[in-house]
């Protein structure tokens, strides 16, 4: 006759279901690991691709910031780069500029000395009125200046010099400026046309003529 207590009994056959339970869930995983196994190292000889059972993540560690950074200083120096080459090029350009202004008005003045000089002894209005010409620029033109054009032409069978005396008289008829000018060794039928250019007032208006013109 059994004399254990019911409770007792109860406790006993709760433990066994337990432990049965947990020997159930060794053998269903132990199976589950062994089927991952096979199906990774595969049977068939033709080598069937492998897989794993879940992704690996990518390792973060091993990624930094330097390379943004590095491409916005590329680019950072770059700009610079160019913005320095554009202000070297732009003061280049000014500085040649200003040589070829100042070769220029150095040509002019010679131009200016010599056709003066040649002048100093010629009596009358001189011997190439018919060669020398004088023709109004628009002030639009000339920034608002008054400014001639000089047109020289040889029209004789020989190489020549000329020297041209041009002044600008006020509505009075009174000369208030004098400019000189010329060419030298036009070959025959060669021209030249250089520009004088008044240094008085825009007013009162003045009217430039050809007061002398000598071929030597």
């Amino acid at each position: 006759m059994n004399t254990t207590p019911p409770s007792r009994i109860t406790a006993g056959k709760r433990l066994r279901t337990r432990a049965a339970g947990a020997a159930v869930a060794v053998v269903v995983t132990a199976l589950g690991a062994a089927g991952l196994v096979s199906c990774d190292s595969g049977g068939d000889e033709g080598g069937a691709p492998t897989f794993s059972g879940a992704p690996t993540p990518p390792d973060t560690a091993s990624f930094s910031g330097g390379a943004p950074s590095g491409l916005a200083s590329a680019a950072s120096s770059a700009a610079s780069a160019a913005r320095e080459s554009a202000s070297s090029a732009a003061a280049s350009a000014s500085a040649r500029e200003s040589e070829r202004a100042a070769s220029i008005g150095a040509e002019t003045e010679r131009s200016r000395k010599q056709a003066q000089d040649a002048l100093k002894g010629v009596e009358g209005r001189g011997n190439a009125l018919g060669e020398i010409a004088v023709t109004g620029k628009p002030r639009a033109e000339a920034n608002g200046l008054l400014a001639v054009v000089v047109t020289i032409t040889n029209k004789t069978d020989e190489k020549a010099s000329y020297a041209a005396q041009v002044d600008f008289l006020d509505p009075s008829g009174k000369v208030v400026e004098t400019q000189y000018t010329g060419a030298e060794d036009l070959a025959p039928g060669d021209r030249k046309q250089p520009l004088v250019i008044s240094r008085q007032p825009a007013e009162p208006v003045l009217t430039a003529r050809l007061t002398k013109a000598q071929r030597y």
